[in-house]
């Protein structure tokens, strides 16, 4: 257990599976109660479900990240419920249908952007306000290995995760002396329920995305989740402003 993070409270957004899931739980892990948000009811309460079960401190909020309002709510629902907000990670997002750019269809294009870059953007706009009132804070936000290079057929996802670069970098700059640290993580192809839609769970599929890491094989959720984990804790204390490919060696190769 992270001693620093007993007592602290954290935020993980698309937390009803995958990635999110598993950072939710491990801050609960290091002590800090956690507020699991998603727009999947079923999912979300599961995670908070298995947070309590295992002995942490955790509540639900359904939250469309896309919608103003209910990222205002949720930040608000936070603050009632522990008094405080000191992590938070950024992480819903979708992955829209696999396409090339000429049939990425216009709704398509404005529900990836409205989930993943202005979901994101929205978030850091109340939990910067939050935590500038607390005096300092640290925020991480799920970006892909699709932020870092091209990504065939994945166009809006791409331009999506390439914002969510710019826009972390850019938080880091501005709210660095103020005491809160904003950085990205970058994933590689991680065994989730995203990456199983993408290969429709394919066993030859899965195999051909294994190939493209140089570990030659898929990613964990618990494996993002600890370098989450690790960027918000003190001993991330000097790294603001770094996106962080967690990726087995994809975008080296």
């Amino acid at each position: 257990m992270n001693a620093s993070m007993v007592g602290k409270v954290a935020l993980v957004t698309g937390a009803g599976s995958g990635i999110g899931r598993a950072a939710a739980r491990l801050f609960a892990q290091h002590g800090a109660a956690v507020a699991v948000a998603d727009i999947d009811a079923a999912g979300g309460q599961a995670t908070a479900e298995q947070i309590t079960h295992d002995g942490g401190t955790s509540v639900f909020i359904r939250a469309d990240v896309a919608h103003a309002d209910d990222v205002q709510a949720m930040i608000a629902q936070v603050v009632a419920q522990f008094g405080r907000l000191d992590y938070a990670h950024n992480n819903a997002g979708i992955e829209g249908r696999v396409a090339p750019l000429l049939e990425c269809d216009e709704a398509q294009w404005d529900r990836i952007i409205a989930v993943n870059l202005k979901g994101v953007w929205l978030c850091l706009q109340h939990e910067l306000r939050q935590m500038l009132a607390q005096g300092g804070g640290a925020i991480v936000n799920t970006a892909s290995v699709a932020g870092l290079v091209g990504t065939a057929g994945m166009a809006a996802y791409a331009a999506s995760k390439h914002g969510v670069v710019g826009l972390t970098k850019t938080a880091a700059i501005e709210y660095a002396r103020a005491g809160i640290r904003v950085n990205a993580v970058c994933p590689g192809f991680i065994h989730t329920p995203m990456v199983e839609r993408y290969t429709a769970n394919d066993a030859q599929a899965n195999a051909r995305l294994a190939r493209a890491h140089a570990i030659r094989r898929l990613g964990t959720p618990e494996e993002v989740a600890e370098a989450v984990v690790w960027l918000c804790s003190d001993a991330a204390a000097f790294v603001t402003g770094h996106a962080l490919a967690v990726d087995g060696g994809l975008v080296a190769m």
